[in-house]
């Protein structure tokens, strides 16, 4: 009798992972993502099914959000009261610029001051000076809010800031913070703060939300002071090597908008008073420099991947050289092509990557991709002192990116992503100088023996873990 289970219920598994395989293929997702997770379901039938249906299925035709309800947000809470005179969109970037405009909404501004800073002993004492001084209302927008030393100091601050009446709004990835205790949020809400989790995953409903996560760091404090780039609310994050960057101008009306959305979408809120987008002025010296810059969201319910298609255009479009810092590298296959066609032409194409990895999975399924854009001509370096978390790119000395997006699947297709995209030469330079710094704190992907000649071992590994690239 104990056999005749046995076989019905290896039976039913198997039924139940050739359905699965089925419904992937119907999907009619991209080929490779298609095939990796028929690799999965049919060589582990029990893991790949379970994974399958909480990390695979396809929920983007779900209405999530109500586009309708968005674009009166961000037609009511931005677009009445912007107002900007002699916009001078560089030539050479005008295509760029109306490809985010018409498909995101979201709109160049122009005279902005750009701050960068590459560590957490720059950016958290800058942010605790500008909470300090916050008068109206703060909001922030994390992956991750740790409850750590770091955390609670970051906490507390915000506690004092509620308790003289400033408003403040926290949103924070119920995944990403999967490990912070519920008491840590709630003490905050118990001193007035209001804090919210995104798309908080509970079952049933574990399986429509887990795969897509907000994976975006935006903080806005008056509506006069921004800040966008990877780092999270965490102590490692002074110890790692990481880029933010504090923006004053016209941009912060575009972070306010992205803060104000994702804030809809997890309390059903509508903001659109004129006091989080408080009137421009020049009294800063911001006037006349030209700084244009534009906040660039995307996420699974987009209708294009937006993001992923400005760094396409960039890579594609450089004439002379293009570097970029990333964490980890698992690019989808336009991602992939851009890279290797520009180096391929001539183009300085560096890429700059960690040496050591927060997540031996992903770099094992990497060193594949590495070595295959190297053998192109793309110029690898892998960095050594620290953890390298920053996703910033420059190119041509006239652009530079920084933002939340790694080059992976992920970032490009599920996760809900915003870069900032600035048109600017001095910007692009300090960037540029960044980058030169850190590569010389790196080694060349070529003197590294075991990464550029692995044993027929470490490369079955290599491309056993490549396959599962576009789930990670």
């Amino acid at each position: 009798m104990a056999g005749l289970f046995y076989i019905i219920g290896w039976v039913l598994v198997w039924l139940l992972a050739g359905l699965a395989a089925v419904h992937v293929v119907l999907d009619n997702r991209q080929p490779v993502k298609t095939m990796a997770w028929v690799l999965v379901i049919l060589f582990l039938p029990v893991v790949g099914v379970v994974l399958y249906i909480f990390f695979g299925i396809n929920h983007r035709k779900e209405k999530i959000i109500s586009q309708q309800q968005l674009d009166e947000l961000a037609k009511r809470s931005m677009l009445n009261f912007v107002e900007q005179h002699n916009l001078r969109v560089p030539d050479r970037q005008k295509q760029l610029v109306e490809l985010f405009s018409n498909q995101d909404m979201a709109l160049p501004f122009k005279d902005n001051q750009i701050d960068v800073m590459t560590d957490g002993n720059a950016f958290f004492p800058e942010l605790l000076k500008d909470i300090s001084a916050a008068r109206h209302h703060i909001h922030i927008d994390i992956y991750i809010f740790e409850d750590d030393a770091l955390g609670n100091l970051i906490a507390d601050a915000l506690r004092d800031k509620a308790r003289q009446g400033v408003k403040v709004r926290i949103v924070y990835d119920d995944v990403g913070c999967w490990r912070v205790s519920h008491c840590f949020f709630e003490s905050m809400r118990e001193e007035g703060i209001e804090v919210a989790p995104y798309l908080p995953v509970r079952f049933p409903s574990f399986t429509s939300r887990a795969n897509y996560r907000n994976h975006r760091k935006l903080i806005v404090i008056d509506g006069k002071v921004g800040y966008v780039g990877g780092m999270n609310i965490a102590l490692r994050y002074v110890k790692w090597r990481d880029t933010m960057l504090r923006v004053t101008g016209g941009a912060v009306y575009a972070l306010q908008r992205a803060f104000l959305v994702d804030w809809y979408f997890v309390d059903r809120t509508l903001i659109t008073d004129r006091s989080y987008y408080p009137a421009l002025s020049h009294d800063d010296g911001l006037g006349g420099n030209n700084c244009i810059c534009q906040l660039v969201t995307s996420g699974p319910t987009s209708a294009f991947p937006e993001i992923m298609q400005g760094y396409v255009r960039v890579i594609m479009g450089a004439r002379r050289y293009v570097y970029i810092e990333t964490p980890y590298f698992l690019p989808n296959e336009p991602v992939l092509f851009a890279l290797k066609t520009a180096a391929l032409a001539g183009v300085d194409v560096r890429l700059l990557c960690p040496r050591d990895s927060d997540a031996r999975f992903t770099e094992w399924a990497s060193r594949s991709y590495l070595r295959e854009v190297a053998q192109a001509g793309v110029q690898v370096y892998l960095y050594e002192p620290a953890f390298l978390h920053s996703k910033v790119m420059v190119s041509d000395d006239s652009l530079c990116i920084c933002g939340s997006v790694n080059i992976d699947f992920r970032s490009f297709e599920n996760n809900f992503e915003s870069s900032l995209f600035i048109y600017d030469e001095g910007t692009a330079l300090r960037l540029k100088k960044v980058i030169q710094d850190d590569l010389r704190h790196a080694v060349s992907l070529e003197d590294v023996h075991e990464w550029m000649s692995p044993s027929w071992r470490a490369r079955l590994c290599e491309s056993f873990t490549r396959l599962f690239s576009p789930l990670l």
